[in-house]
């Protein structure tokens, strides 16, 4: 995270196209009924370019000088209840500080993120997948000044829930291990990052790679890669989390397998069917609530209008937990 540098105005264009401001609003809202060289106009317009400029539309500033817009960019997944506990706890605490949140689907199809922080003018960005540096210079530019993206604690943190998961596993005496990739919808980063994390603790063990399989959420389709595990002496399952568990289990039951002990599995997640699924799913769980409100502490602290010590609070820590049950 860095702290922003001077945001582009019409004021840095006129200076580079040589002109005045005044033409510059001209040239860039295409004003009728002015004469304007064309010349004049590429020049403008070419400044614009240069610079990254984006207009800016914006009714609302706090005391400070700075808008109350917090925009969280999602990755490409379906919104589970544990994400929306987040989402309310985060636009909650927000709140409290006097920021208003704003969600976008950033591995969508909708308009590039720097268009949008400067559509709405947002003080902030927070993102739970990590920013490519491109993209965040392309966000200061756009007026935010804080640029929160997931980061090496976060990295750290995804690869210790693959970790809880196989060391678990391996304490049941399970020495060849799967890993149940998601079918679809997914954060590509986040599902490798907890994939290394299990392909760490067997390299420790001296135990042979997890092998991984993608497993839709269908049941047949599961089945099919339950046959390759069996085949290939696997005795224990780690799954990116508990709905893609949940189909191994499914699967599993159209073998006329049993969990653990013909396949010990464990989820990620906790989520509520978790505790109903046959048999009632192992699992990792958070306090997704409590991540939410010291998220929102976070980007308040690094606005400044909050008390807290922003380089702690950088990357906020889910502190993930085993659950145990009666799959693993």
């Amino acid at each position: 995270m860095r702290r922003a540098p001077k945001r582009i105005t019409s004021f840095d264009v006129a200076r580079e196209a040589g002109v005045s401001q005044t033409t510059v609003s001209f040239v860039l809202n295409d004003t009728q009924g002015q004469t304007i060289p064309e010349e004049t106009r590429r020049r403008v317009l070419d400044a614009a370019k240069r610079l990254d400029y984006r207009p800016r539309a914006s009714a609302r500033s706090l005391a400070a000088g700075r808008s109350d817009v917090v925009l969280l960019a999602l990755p490409g997944v379906p919104i589970s209840t544990n994400l929306s506990r987040f989402i309310e706890q985060f636009a909650g605490a927000l709140a409290e500080h006097g920021l208003s949140l704003v969600t976008h689907l950033a591995e969508g199809h909708g308009r590039p993120l720097p268009d949008l922080c400067a559509a709405v003018d947002a003080s902030a960005v927070v993102s739970l997948i990590p920013f490519d540096e491109a993209t965040a210079e392309a966000l200061h530019r756009a007026g935010a000044e804080v640029v929160l993206g997931a980061g090496k604690q976060a990295t750290a943190e995804l690869q210790e829930i693959g970790r809880i998961q196989a060391r678990h596993i391996t304490s049941l005496r399970r020495e060849n291990l799967g890993y149940a990739l998601p079918g679809e919808h997914s954060s590509e980063w986040r599902v490798q990052e907890r994939l290394r994390g299990v392909a760490a603790v067997c390299a420790e063990q001296g135990l042979a790679e997890p092998i991984a399989l993608e497993v839709e959420l269908d049941a047949a389709k599961a089945a099919v890669a339950v046959d390759q595990w069996v085949r290939a002496s696997v005795t224990g399952v780690c799954a990116y989390n508990d709905e893609t568990a949940m189909a191994v289990l499914a699967g599993m039951h159209l073998r006329g397998l049993r969990a653990p002990d013909d396949l010990a599995v464990i989820g990620v997640g906790d989520v509520a069917a978790a505790q109903v699924s046959i048999p009632a799913l192992s699992t990792i769980g958070f306090d997704y609530a409590e991540q939410g409100r010291e998220s929102a502490q976070a980007v308040a602290a690094l606005l400044g209008i909050a008390v807290g010590d922003p380089a702690a609070a950088v990357d906020v820590l889910a502190r993930p937990r085993l659950i145990l049950r009666a799959s693993a």
